[in-house]
């Protein structure tokens, strides 16, 4: 596992006990503890892990490249007659049990922003990849830009309740692979300060990629030590193969070791079983595979148990993720990663509806909340998506965020101690004024018990009304413009902007970069 490098000054260890001092006054913060939910049973689970162990010793996985193959007939693994690679379940038992339960990802300019993942920590980020975004004011999905993937990640730099910029879009005007990955990472670099996450395609542009982030970090080798960032890959195509580029980039990422961010996407009815556990044996299976992938290359290195299984609407066999039976899935799939106690990440929140409206709000608060309260480690696609992960909104991404402060906040759950349970309090607001609004009591928890949104609103009919009615949908629009057009972070100095700019093929214009712009 990774763990926090060892710094001869306090200074580092001061400030985190500085921040965490100042975290345990606060109403919601990162990593509180899921878990609490657990849609199967004991015995369920575990004939799930027995079934999914049946699969990769008896089915196996078709395509592995010959770098792995050679790796995993040392191990002990054998190929079929049809050459599928067939995993030994004592070999998938031993390596799971010698996983890395646990890694770090660390905040490049302030460590309020370092995550600590596994456990039972729950952490929200963003993800998705669209290839379109919403324009609220033409209701019509433009294709997704560079500029959009800067400015979404200036955005979420902004909003409190998203713990990790995961790479939302596609620069779909871009079509060199090295040109691409090189602008998606400078645009994250650029547009937060938070850990964030993005997808290398190919396995030769994993090393440019890590020179860019030690050139942003000031020294060879300096982001391999506190990384800032993961990277993302699926390496599976369901049902059970390989897929030849994306596990290569897996097995690079884990050469260098960096943390590869795996999402295994198995769709119930489509490429994997109708049957609901019958998705889930082959999610785990499939899923379990990236874990053998990545201990075989180096044993014990950290990567995430990357369980997205996903759903298919029957009618059209189409992906669909708002519906129950993705919520109950992706919950279920938490509960199995805390099975293995290996760090995990599932999507949640991959509303159908196009718009941020009520279908989108309910399909993404009740899947995020189970996928939260199972204790997903990471929990993916969260904010700001549409239209089944096609699409990406920058109002949604606004109005999410004050759905994952109340999820935190259901996760924080109720302190019961002698002081909670209020008895004095309540004695003293019957024999005085008879209610509790300016109570010391009420004073003191008023900014530490309760979670106020930042843009929901709670105010009075008549008020509303009176204020202009508007819905959420346009304060989150106002917002949107309030925040991007002012926040224009400076995360990169002058020189080494021109370091970066100079040795690799960045698309952003620093002119879209500044104030003065007026894009916003």
């Amino acid at each position: 596992m990774t763990e926090r490098p060892s710094r001869r000054s306090g200074g580092r260890d001061a400030r985190i006990a500085a921040r965490q001092a100042a975290d345990a006054s606060r109403v919601v913060r990162p990593g509180l503890q899921g878990g609490q939910y657990r849609p199967l049973s004991d015995r369920d689970v575990e004939r799930i892990h027995e079934t999914a162990l049946d699969v990769l010793a008896e089915i196996g996985v078709a395509d592995a490249p010959p770098a792995l193959q050679s790796l995993a007939l040392e191990r002990g693994c054998k190929l079929d007659p049809a050459g599928r690679l067939l995993f030994p379940r004592m070999l998938v038992e031993d390596v799971i049990a010698k996983a890395a339960r646990e890694f770090w990802v660390y905040g490049r300019t302030d460590s309020r922003y370092d995550v600590h993942v596994g456990g039972q920590r729950v952490h929200f980020t963003t993800a998705g990849e669209a290839v379109t975004v919403l324009d609220l004011k033409q209701r019509r999905f433009r294709p997704s830009t560079l500029l959009d993937l800067y400015d979404f990640a200036r955005l979420v730099d902004r909003l409190e309740h998203i713990h990790q910029f995961g790479q939302t879009i596609v620069a779909t005007e871009i079509d060199d692979p090295l040109a691409h990955a090189a602008s998606i990472a400078y645009a994250c670099l650029a547009g937060t300060a938070k850990t964030f996450g993005i997808s290398i395609g190919q396995a030769e542009n994993v090393a440019p990629i890590v020179d860019l982030f030690d050139m942003a970090l000031g020294g060879e080798g300096k982001f391999t030590r506190r990384p800032f960032a993961v990277i993302g890959c699926c390496p599976i195509v369901s049902p059970l193969r390989f897929a030849e580029d994306s596990t290569a980039v897996l097995m690079e990422t884990t050469r260098l070791g960096l943390i590869g961010d795996v999402a295994i996407a198995a769709q119930a009815g489509a490429t994997a079983p109708a049957a609901l556990a019958g998705t889930l044996v082959q999610t785990v299976a499939e899923t379990l595979a990236t874990v053998m992938v990545v201990n075989l290359v180096r044993p014990g290195h950290p990567t995430t148990f990357g369980i997205w299984p996903f759903v298919s609407d029957l009618r059209t066999g189409s992906f669909t993720g708002g519906g129950g039976e993705e919520a109950i899935l992706s919950a279920a799939a938490m509960q199995i990663a805390r099975y293995y106690d290996l760090p995990a990440s599932v999507g949640a929140g991959m509303t159908d509806s196009k718009l941020p409206d009520n279908q989108a709000g309910f399909e993404k608060g009740v899947s995020v909340a189970m996928a939260a309260l199972a204790g997903g480690n990471y929990v993916c696609e969260c904010a700001g998506m549409l239209a089944s992960l096609m699409g990406c909104s920058f109002e949604a991404m606004v109005i999410d965020n004050d759905m994952l402060g109340m999820v935190q906040r259901s996760l924080r759950g109720i302190e019961v101690n002698d002081e909670t349970l209020s008895l004095d309090a309540i004695r003293q607001a019957v024999d005085g004024q008879g209610h509790f609004l300016g109570s010391d009591q009420t004073l003191e928890l008023m900014q530490t018990e309760y979670l106020y949104p930042e843009i929901a609103d709670r105010r009075s009919a008549s008020v509303w009304a009176e204020s202009g009615g508007r819905d959420v949908l346009e304060a989150a629009h106002e917002r949107v413009h309030e925040i991007l057009g002012s926040h224009y972070p400076n995360y990169l100095d002058t020189k080494t902007d021109a370091a970066i700019r100079d040795r690799f093929p960045i698309r952003l214009a620093p002119a879209d970069m500044r104030a003065a712009c007026g894009r916003w």
